[in-house]
Parts: structure tokens; C-alpha cells; sequence
């Protein structure tokens, strides 16, 4: 463990970069981790037209999907490992195939174990699509700590 562990902005980034190289949801979907901060992270996501439903809108479930993502980015930034423990979202309007959307997440309460997360999906460069709200439970271990390697047991 080095200095930039004690500076919150770079822990968060190194939190980032380990869950990205690890998180074959969020890239097969194609989303981009624009930026993450301690308790906060934006993700984006090209709405391409395999996530149309019948109503050639993007189907809810990729919506929710991005902000769930953008959730667990914000939620595990300060290096503990952390699930959701319930999300609500609210639809607020469609986007259509070519939107690239983007969702931002920010941390409204941590106390012990539990948080509350506020993620806004927005159409780039447009509308406000969907409001979600996330409920964190942080569970044992540390983020970083799981990528590490064993380390040997000492011998006598």
C-alpha cells in the first residue's frame, strides 16, 4: 500500500480502475466510466438497437442497468466493498437509439453500514430520462484488497 491511498480522489480512481477490469456487465453493454470521486461517479452508455423494446424506446432494464452501475461505482469509491441492499427508479422520459446516456451518481447518506445513493440519467446533451435511488450495505473486505495476490503463509 503506497501514499495515494491516503488521498481520497486517487483511491476512488484506483477503486475504479480494479472494478472496471473486472466488470464484464457494465462492458459488454459498452459504457465508459467518465469520472468517479469518493461517493460520487458518472457512467455513460450508447443506446444502440438491440436495447429497443416494442415500442422502440430503450427498454427500462438498460436504463436501470446504467444507473445500478453508476451506483456501485459511487458506493464501493471508498475502498470498502459494498452492495445494494434495494433501488427504486422513477422512468421519465424515452431515449431512442443513438442517445448516449449518462448517468450520475452522488451519495446522499453514509452511516455505518448502510447509504443512500441519487443517481440522475440524463440524455447527453438533453432531457433528464430517469431518477433512481440506491440503498448500500457494505459488506466485509476491501475492493483493492480482493485484487491482490495471496500473499504466502510465513513458514517456521
Amino acid at each position: 500500500m503506497s501514499d495515494h491511498h491516503h488521498e481520497p480522489n486517487a483511491l476512488a480512481r484506483e477503486v475504479g480502475t480494479c472494478m472496471w477490469a473486472r466488470d464484464r456487465a457494465t462492458q459488454a453493454l459498452d459504457m465508459e466510466l467518465v469520472s468517479i470521486a469518493p461517493g460520487a461517479a458518472v457512467i455513460s452508455m450508447p443506446v444502440t438497437a438491440v436495447m429497443l423494446n416494442g415500442h422502440q424506446t430503450c427498454h427500462g432494464g438498460y436504463i436501470f442497468t446504467l444507473a445500478d452501475s453508476a451506483f456501485a461505482y459511487a458506493c464501493n469509491s471508498h475502498n470498502q466493498n459494498t452492495v445494494a441492499a434495494a433501488c427504486h427508479i422513477d422512468f421519465l422520459a424515452p431515449a431512442h437509439e443513438g442517445d448516449i446516456l449518462e448517468a450520475e451518481a452522488i451519495e446522499r447518506s453514509l452511516a455505518g453500514r448502510t447509504g443512500v445513493y441519487d443517481v440522475t440519467v440524463r440524455i447527453r446533451g438533453g432531457k433528464t430520462c430517469a431518477l433512481f435511488r440506491g440503498k448500500s450495505y457494505r459488506i466485509s473486505g476491501e475492493v483493492l484488497a480482493a485484487l491482490a495476490p495471496a500473499q504466502p503463509a510465513p513458514t517456521h
